[in-house]
This record gives structure tokens, sequence and C-alpha cells, in this order.
């Protein structure tokens, strides 16, 4: 979830199912960047972010060492969740944005979404296509910061993680709808088309990955993985007797570390473990001592790092409201921002002068309305529940929010007609919406609003509680144009704005709707987590036989045509059913310390900390 509101990755920092996710994004945040977002991304981007033509992946900028010092940043006001990320209740652009340095992987993303290779890390190779099959060949000095070599070990443990039929019987495939899974994972996607996981020699460097179908996001899906031998000895076990167990389909020793890897991870607000708990594979680690409460989190270099070393010795991430942010940019207490982009803030930021650098343009990340969808919900009643969806879907003023919080400061800005296509992505995004969508919740209509809520026969006024993420201004400027205009139809508009909503209201359905944004990546699968029954990120339980068919057969081909058409069969269904109602495509600024070297605005949902091991002070 680089849920803030976060799809797609964890800055494919952690394991690939993440990838095919998506996550909440700060502001929103945390999408279904799908299609060919990444390919076309940079066509909107500004001279400034998408950078010199090539260069959309890291550059070498002659970093050799590491030096003193520290660089501050803050990706929003959510305090840290813990060491492991992928857990439905932690995964979030607040926490992908660490994790992404302090785990390896074979792939990130460039500025606009293009997939590029960390050769540091690994490498991959497609041995065939029918079936895909594809080898992975980790770095020889691939190694946790306790010495501990990275293999396939970690590999099996994650494939486990996300569910397959030997630990969670009929869970992943779909085939019992009332089995639970073992594992809290974000996701089930590895597991469910990759059936019999990594394929190797136990502590190898080498394994490999088998489809049962072609994948159209293979080169995403496996990334890195969480330390094997540290789930096995927190879980009574010797290192590696859990990859054995995975080898061995013993499920009984699989699941005994179900409660480690989905609780032991997850510490007090400012309580660190000893540091043998939570090793790093990647440049950066968790400072000593480095976690104040509701502050901030310090991760420190990895000394024992084998590719390129971080640019700065401490990375600061500071939990600051969007509102304090560039107060806090020109105080000096960070260097690096990401804030919500409105007129308010790019003339702040325009007043700070020289001392502050400013780049702007499009962005992955967009913002939505989902319902809930649960039978006890007004809005997931069987017998009124869609009723009742397009009664409000009439009366939210979706142009109105754009034309007021939006286009002042990026007026090419589009109320957003889809979900899978974007609105830059122009002759695709013209050919899914003109397939999917009539335009009838264009305007606002309160009198079809209110014959519809008079047709469902529940008495009004309607409570309707709209949650989302505590301390984001535009959300509550959002919430109060809703609040005015279906006031009017007969909902009671609440404003259930949570600091806590992402981590418990979201996954618990304590809401009626849930507003936050997705970002994205250019992932062609990653929806489906989101639309897709009993999927990890389907948080508001909806349920479409129609979209489970239309997904299960575009993850399954790597035929782009095919890719189209199931979008519009998505698209029109989730239309149809009001799975929730799309609003608009964030732009994107991004402002830091003129003294900073190397900072670089990204499109996509990993933010601008995604090369902050580059960063330096002049």
């Amino acid at each position: 979830m680089k849920l803030q509101g976060t799809k797609a990755s964890l800055g494919l920092a952690l394991s690939g199912v993440l990838l095919l996710a998506a996550c909440t994004s700060p502001e929103a945040t945390d999408s279904s960047a799908a299609g060919d977002a990444s390919a076309t991304a940079t066509e909107s981007m500004s001279e400034e972010m998408a950078g010199d033509a090539g260069s959309t992946c890291l550059q070498d900028v002659g970093i050799t060492e590491t030096q003193d010092g520290e660089v501050r940043y803050t990706a929003g006001p959510v305090d840290w969740s813990g060491y492991n990320s992928i857990t439905a209740d932690t995964y979030s652009t607040y926490n992908s944005v660490i994790a992404a340095h302090m785990f390896g992987s074979f792939v990130y993303f460039g500025t606009d979404g293009t997939i590029c290779d960390n050769t540091e890390f690994g490498t991959y190779e497609v041995l065939s296509e029918d079936p895909l099959t594809v080898r992975y060949t980790i770095a020889d000095d691939a190694a946790w910061s306790d010495g501990t070599p990275v293999t396939i070990n970690d590999y099996l443990m994650d494939w486990a993680a996300q569910n397959p039929e030997f630990v969670a019987p009929g869970y992943a495939s779909g085939e019992d709808p009332e089995a639970s899974p073992v594992f809290n994972h974000v996701s089930t996607s590895l597991a469910q088309y990759v059936l019999e996981g990594p394929e190797g020699e136990l502590g190898s460097k080498e394994f490999t990955i088998t489809y049962t179908d072609p994948n159209p996001d293979y080169k995403i899906n496996v990334t890195t993985a969480l330390p094997e031998h540290v789930i096995a000895e927190q879980s009574g076990l010797e290192p590696g007797a859990l990859a054995q167990a995975v080898l061995d389909r013993d499920a009984d020793t699989v699941t005994s570390a179900a409660d480690f890897w989905n609780e032991g991870w997850i510490f007090n607000p400012g309580e660190l473990p000893d540091s043998s708990l939570m090793p790093s594979s990647g440049p950066y680690m968790v400072k000593e001592g480095g976690w104040q409460a509701g502050n901030s989190l310090t991760l420190t270099a990895n000394d024992s790092y084998w590719g390129t070393p971080a640019g700065t010795r401490d990375l600061v991430f500071r939990f600051i409201d969007e509102a304090q942010q560039v107060q806090a940019l020109g105080n000096s207490d960070v260097q690096v921002i990401q804030p919500q982009a409105t007129v308010d803030t790019v003339g702040q930021l325009e007043a700070l002068g020289s001392a502050v650098s400013m780049e702007s343009g499009s962005s992955l990340t967009w913002e939505h309305l989902d319902f809930n969808h649960r039978e006890n919900n007004v809005f997931g009643d069987p017998e009124t529940g869609l009723t009742l969806r397009e009664a409000f879907a009439y009366c939210v003023p979706r142009q109105q929010i754009v034309d007021t919080l939006i286009a002042p400061m990026a007026p090419d800005t589009v109320v957003m007609n889809a979900r899978e296509v974007f609105p830059f992505q122009t002759e695709k995004y013209e050919e899914v919406t003109s397939a999917s969508y009539d335009g009838r919740y264009d305007q606002v209509d309160i009198d079809m609003a209110t014959q519809l809520v008079e047709e469902s026969g529940v008495a009004t006024p309607i409570e309707v509680r709209i949650g989302y993420g505590a301390g984001n201004q535009r959300r509550a400027e959002t919430v109060a144009a809703i609040q005015a205009s279906c006031g009017d139809a007969g909902f009671d508009v609440i404003d259930s704005s949570s600091d806590t909503f992402f981590s418990e209201e979201l996954g618990n359905g304590d809401y009626e709707i849930a507003l936050f944004a997705w970002a994205g990546s250019g992932q062609i699968t990653s929806g489906e987590n989101i639309y897709g029954t009993n999927k990890g990120q389907n948080f508001g339980a909806y349920s479409n036989e129609t979209v489970d068919e239309a997904w299960a057969t575009l993850v399954a081909t790597l035929d782009e045509d095919v890719h189209l058409e199931q979008t519009k069969i998505i698209e029109k269904e989730l239309w149809d059913t009001l799975f929730g109602i799309p609003l608009y495509a964030h732009p994107s600024i991004v402002a830091f310390d003129s003294t900073l070297s190397n900072v670089r605005a990204t499109a996509t949902q990993d933010q601008v900390s995604w090369n902050a091991p580059q960063w330096v002070a002049e």
C-alpha cells in the first residue's frame, strides 16, 4: 500500500509480490499505475524531473566512500511501523521509502517507471518463455550486515510467506473462500503464479522461478526478501531449517514461523531491539537508538555493504505533517520534502528564494474514494448498497474538487475516469474510458442522488464516515466539499481522519468510504491485488466474478492487445458496480536545500528518496 494513503512495489525493495501490488502514497497516501505508464510518464514530466535522455536510472555520481554527517527527509507524518514492511498492516509509502535502503534488490524503478537492473545485487535471465522460466543469480559477495550470505534460503521463505497451497490450502488459489492466510503478507501473487517456488539447492546463490503462465511483470516479481536465518532463529529453529522445510513441503515447520513473521518485527514506538534482529542487505541499516517515536527514524551507513557506499553517513526520516513541511525545510529541520502540490505550497517555496531548489511534474499517483463493500456496511448491503453507492457518486463534486484544489496549480489536471490507465496516456486512456464509462457522474446531480436515496428506502440522514490519514489538508478540504454537496441528498458526511487510519481502520473496515491514493510505477498486473476477490489490498472486501475472470486472463499473457481488452472489461465493471470513485492524478513537487547534491525527483511511488544513498551536502 504505499498507502498513505501505496501500489505496486516497495520501491522494489522487498518481495516481488509488492511489486505486483500497490502502495499508498504519502499524499494519498498510497495504485494501480498499470499499462504503459512507465513508457509515457516522461512525456508529462518537466525537463528537470525527467533528466537527461537515458538518465532515468541511477547514474554514477562519483561516490567512493561515505562522508560524515546526515541528510534529513520527510515522507509524511506517519511513524515507522517496523522492519517487516510487507505485511497487510505495514505496507505503505511511509514504510517503503525506509525499507528501500535496507534491502538489496535485483531491480528498481527509474524516474519515469523504467525497470532498471541492479547488477551490484545480482542478475536474472529468461531461460524459457514456454513455460516462462527465469534464472536469478545473487552476487557472490551479497550478504546481510551480520555476515550471513543472501541466498535462495531468503527467497524460499519469501515465497512461503505468500501462502502457497501447501501452507494455506485453498487461500492463494482462491478455491476455498473460507481459507485464511497463515502469513499476513500483503500479497499472494508469487505463490499463485509460481506454484513450485524458487528451485535450487539450499544455501545456493542461484535459483530459478517457473511460472504457470507468462507473466507480464516477471521482471519485478522477484526482488529481495527478509532474512530467513533471523526468522528461523526467532522461531526456535536453526538457520536454513525454514528454507529446507519449504523444499520439503513441511507445512508444520513453515507455519511455526508465522507468529514471528507477522508480529516479531513490529515494535513499540521508539523501542528498537538488538540490531541483530534487523540485518541489512542494502546501503543503510537502522541506527542504534535512532528511533524517536513520532519524530524520526535514523538509518546509518551499512559499512558491510558490498556495493557503492552510501554518500552520507546518516539518513534521517522525519515524521512531519504535510502542512508543516515547507516550514521544516525553511528552518533546515529537513533538507528534502515532497509535499502535496498546492498553490499555497508553491508560493511558500518560492518565498524561500535561492536557498531552496524546486522541481515539478506529473506523477503516477492518483486520488480516489473507495466504498466499503462489507455486507454490514450501508454501501455493502446486498439489497440497497449499489443504489446508495450510485446516489453518492452523483453528489460527489469531482469537477469542483479538481477546479479548486488542483487546477490552480496544475491547470492541465482533469477528472480521472479510469484506474488502470492515466489521462496523460491520451490515446489509450480515451479508448479505455470510451468503452467503460458513459460520463454519468461527471457533473453533480442532486436530484438523481436524492431520488436514488429515496428508492433505497434507507432512512436519512445516512451516516457516511470518510476515513483518511490525519494531517492532510487537501483531503480535509476534499471531504468538506463532499459534505456540502452530499448533505443535500440525505448523506451525513463525517470527516473521520485518523492517525491510525492506514494501520487500523482501513484494514478493519471501520469506515464507509476510504480516501487515499495509490502510488504506482507502471506495473501491468498490480491492480489484481486491489480489485480481486480476497486479495491483499482489497481493503473494502469488493468481490466481482467478471473482474476476477478478466484479471485471470490479463495476468496470464504477454499479449498487449489482450491486456487492453481485459482492462476495458475491468474498468467497465468497476464503474457499473461502483467499486469506488476515481478523482484525479496527482501533480508532484519536490523541494530541497540547494546545497544538497544529487537529489532527483521521480514520477513513481518510490518518492524522491529513491536515490537518497547518493545525497551529499556540499
